[in-house]
């Protein structure tokens, strides 16, 4: 049996992984701007709780700290938002690392961090919210990934291969979890201007404002489809790339080496 799942209400109590800095912070503030209530994760509880003051909205953002690495925590931190706040109703797991490597620089402490932060960061934080949303058959969880996990770009192997594994990954679990009444989401940004992104030298085609990806987000929260992408014109490009047969994809991001 199919169950439908609830559309997202202004009162729907939203957890928010990742939100300290950059996408994660504007959509929090965003989110607590419009009424809904907020729960707000990551490391530092000095930044929470700083975000918490800044929303326009005083206690609408509480600070719930936690690490994604660490499963048994996150699933502490789940168990103590739905006791103080009550059931979680949209989590959005938006916690992420990422490090440019250039093949000379090749090294396998960085593959294992980000996939550490970046892919099983977002399994942690699945296995800490879905028991309960599978048990009232409701629920919508959204997991951030990238427009680079579509295809291998140089310089970027760590990153986008964890990206890469988030999109498979809610790929092969939607169609379960939707029989069960919980939606499963992907948002796949592009190039957004935050503390991630800075670390970049070189040209970025389509550089978004955070506020600009939060509107990109806030909308697509209202729709029903599989995946949030934007901006528009570059997610076009790079679905046109996922296409492209090897010699060619290759023959161009061989050139993209070259001009660098």
């Amino acid at each position: 049996m199919t169950h439908q799942t609830r559309t997202v209400t202004p009162q729907s109590v939203v957890w928010l992984v990742g939100a300290s800095t950059g996408i994660g912070k504007a959509l929090a503030l965003r989110l607590a701007a419009t009424g809904r209530h907020v729960a707000v994760t990551s490391r530092s509880a000095e930044r929470l709780q700083a975000l918490a003051d800044q929303s326009s909205v005083p206690g609408a953002i509480k600070a719930f700290p936690g690490d994604v690495t660490d499963t048994r925590g996150l699933a502490d931190v789940v168990a103590r938002i739905e006791s103080r706040m009550g059931p979680i109703q949209v989590a959005i797991l938006n916690a992420g690392d990422y490090e440019p490597m250039a093949l000379e620089d090749f090294d396998p402490a960085l593959f294992r961090r980000l996939i550490e932060v970046n892919y099983l960061g977002v399994v942690n934080g699945l296995a800490a919210v879905m028991p309960s949303m599978l048990s009232r058959a409701e629920g919508q969880i959204l997991v951030t990934a990238s427009l680079a996990g579509y295809r291998g770009l140089p310089r970027a192997a760590p990153y986008g291969a964890s990206k890469a594994a988030v999109i498979n990954m809610a790929e092969s679990l939607q169609p379960e979890l939707a029989m069960k009444g919980v939606q499963l989401r992907v948002i796949n940004p592009g190039f957004v201007k935050t503390p991630m992104t800075d670390k970049n030298r070189f040209h970025m085609p389509f550089l978004m404002e955070p506020e600009a990806a939060v509107d990109a987000i806030m909308k697509g929260l209202e729709g029903k489809g599989f995946e949030i992408s934007f901006p528009r014109p570059f997610a076009l490009i790079m679905k046109t790339l996922r296409m492209m047969p090897h010699r060619l994809f290759l023959a161009l991001t061989r050139r993209m080496v070259d001009s660098r």
